[in-house]
């Protein structure tokens, strides 16, 4: 291998090279060098105030959040969850309130309601009626169930009037709404934040969601005042909940096309909707580059003429190795691991060179390891579970293989919903699994030749929880339990384990829903002949928006049109009518579903 030529001794010869003109190369550096610095220096400024001031503000909220639930906590415990017109004004929790606006001097006032809007208030200010107002917002708020920030206001007068905030919280107890707990803060803490970085020409204020001013570091705007006029709040106006963590530093004019041009920035508070905004005047921002500028122009032009050529011989000589291992970089970054690099130099940077292609080598052989591995693992783990389905499936002659094609059906839905393939993975496992809780169910009534009774179709409805609880202890698993545990959960409240109703019921659940529901009527049990498609989807269009979900339904009669769907029947014995007619006189309900449903869909067996 060829002797290598130390990279020090190119940088020394292009040095020893221009040295005739240092003044010239040393003041173009410079300059270059010092205004990016100072621009990116002025601008980070910005980004690091604006930054600072919004987590500042999220922290300083967040406190008040958990000081709120605190709160709640205390009172439940103080009250038994008691706080109707006769405990409500109880003397601890009097004193709990007390003690809640005493803890923070930016603790204004702050009240306890019941049910019935009646209940106690501590503090050092009496509600006006613009607050009162906030006050039955908040109420509202709370007997929705949300937590409620309010507008910004200004109570008093002179110099005793504070800017505040109204922030509510419900108060619940074993899932029943008590009442409502409200504090009104008083912002004169961001002021003083603010006022801290109001230096050096940079004015820092804080505007709301509809771009009303929050607080100012000066009295120059007033609270509530809009600023949608100024185009930096404009555009976070106009991103809303898009907003970027850190908005780059931008320029803008205040006053129209000739007013004053700006440099400004701001950062969003996300959990108030509010960005902290800060601005300087562009010629403010940078004096000291226009100075630098000015100086190393100067110097600089008593030497370009002779500097140029040899500068730019220099500058190709040193950069153009680095350009192409910077653009292999960049490809190795995209994820190009066959990227190589084709440099010939007899220089340290050559060296790298050869370095850098065998690191490519053996991270590409190493990712190609790793997604083999990833490959292998999965499919031990989808086939472990389609073993688990398949074990559940056997111990039943005539749902033989209901897992495989509750999983194809329902997997046909969850692509043509256009859902995202992070979600059809979700399905895929969750549909596959979903009468695992089967395992857990006596032979003598998970294999009866006919339909179940009350007792039975008890133990059966169980088979949803079991499933549930087998597949809990795996945290992998734990979104898919939705469907195991609520696919038979119906639309109007009638189903099972939870009864629960229309949009109370997961989206996975609902799919697998009717993935279930098509199977059970298109393949033969002892209890029914398996129905036609044609007729089965019918049954299952009876049912849409009352037990099954709408859109599910579209989508599998869409999948069926387009011809996807092929039935195979597994070959089983049917009852027959004999049988049929044999049946106890004892009522008798369905494998999995009450009595009182469609009639067709009662007698099926999912």
């Amino acid at each position: 291998m060829p002797a290598r030529i130390p990279v020090l001794y190119v940088i020394l010869s292009v040095l020893v090279m221009v040295s005739v003109v240092p003044m010239y190369f040393y003041s173009a550096q410079v300059e270059s060098i010092n205004r990016e610095r100072l621009i990116t220096n002025e601008r980070l400024l910005q980004n690091t105030v604006t930054r600072s001031l919004a987590d500042d503000i999220s922290q300083h909220q967040e406190s008040l959040r958990m000081m709120l639930a605190n709160l709640s906590s205390a009172l439940q415990v103080a009250s038994g969850g008691d706080i109707t017109s006769e405990h409500v004004e109880a003397p601890e929790l009097r004193a709990l309130l007390e003690n809640f606006v005493s803890s923070s001097e930016d603790l204004a006032y702050a009240t306890l309601l019941n049910s019935d809007g009646k209940g106690i208030s501590a503090g050092r200010i009496a509600p006006d009626a613009f607050l009162q107002r906030e006050l039955e917002r908040a109420y509202a708020a709370a007997r929705d169930g949300r937590v409620y920030n309010g507008q910004t206001l200004v109570v008093g007068s002179g110099k005793s009037s504070r800017t505040v905030m109204l922030v509510s919280a419900p108060v619940m107890y074993g899932g029943r709404f008590l009442g409502m707990i409200g504090s009104v803060v008083d912002l004169q803490f961001l002021i003083r934040r603010l006022q801290e970085v109001n230096h050096n020409g940079l004015t820092p204020y804080v505007v709301d969601s509809q771009g009303r001013l929050v607080a100012g570091a000066t009295p120059d705007y007033a609270t509530g005042q809009d600023m949608t006029n100024l185009e930096i709040v404009k555009n976070f106006v106009e991103q809303g909940s898009k907003a970027q963590l850190v908005v780059p530093t931008r320029e803008f004019s205040v006053g129209g096309k000739n007013g004053v041009k700006m440099l400004g920035t701001y950062s969003p508070v996300t959990n108030l909707d509010w960005a902290v905004v800060v601005q300087k005047p562009r010629d403010d921002a940078y004096r000291g580059v226009y100075e630098m500028q000015r100086t190393a122009r100067l110097l600089a032009l008593l030497a370009v003429l002779f500097s140029v050529g040899i500068s730019i011989f220099a500058a190709r000589r040193i950069t153009n190795p680095l350009e192409v291992l910077t653009e292999s970089s960049r490809a190795i970054a995209r994820g190009d691991f066959s990227q190589r690099v084709k440099l010939k130099s007899r220089t340290e940077i050559g060296e790298l060179a050869a370095t850098f292609n065998t690191m490519s080598e053996e991270l590409e052989q190493f990712v190609l390891d790793l997604k083999r591995a990833a490959n292998e693992n999965r499919e031990l783990f989808m086939g472990s579970i389609q073993m688990l389905a398949g074990a559940v499936d056997e111990k039943d002659p005539y749902t033989r293989g209901h897992s495989d094609r509750v999983t194809r059906y329902s997997l046909m839905i969850a692509r043509e919903l256009g859902l995202t393939e992070d979600f059809i993975e979700i399905v895929r496992i969750s549909a596959q699994l979903h009468d695992v809780g089967k395992i857990g169910i006596e032979d003598r009534i998970l294999k009866k030749p006919g339909a179940l009774t009350p007792e039975e179709f008890d133990v059966m409805k169980t088979h949803t929880t079991k499933g549930a609880n087998i597949l809990s202890p795996v945290a992998q698993l734990k979104d898919m339990i939705p469907g195991i545990e609520l696919h038979h959960e119906s639309l109007d409240g009638r189903g099972y384990p939870r009864g629960l109703k229309g949009d109370e019921i997961p989206l996975l659940p609902r799919i697998i829903a009717v993935a279930d529901t098509f199977d059970a009527l298109t393949t033969n049990r002892p209890y029914q002949n398996a129905h036609d498609p044609q007729a089965a989807l019918k049954i299952i269009h009876s049912l849409a928006g009352k037990r099954l979900d709408r859109d599910a339904v579209a989508a599998l009669t869409t999948i069926y049109n387009r011809g996807e769907i092929r039935i195979q029947r597994p070959t089983v014995p049917v009852i027959t009518t004999e049988v049929a007619l044999a049946a106890p006189a004892k009522p008798e309900v369905s494998r999995e579903h009450p009595a009182d449903t469609a009639v067709v869909v009662e007698t099926t067996r999912f």
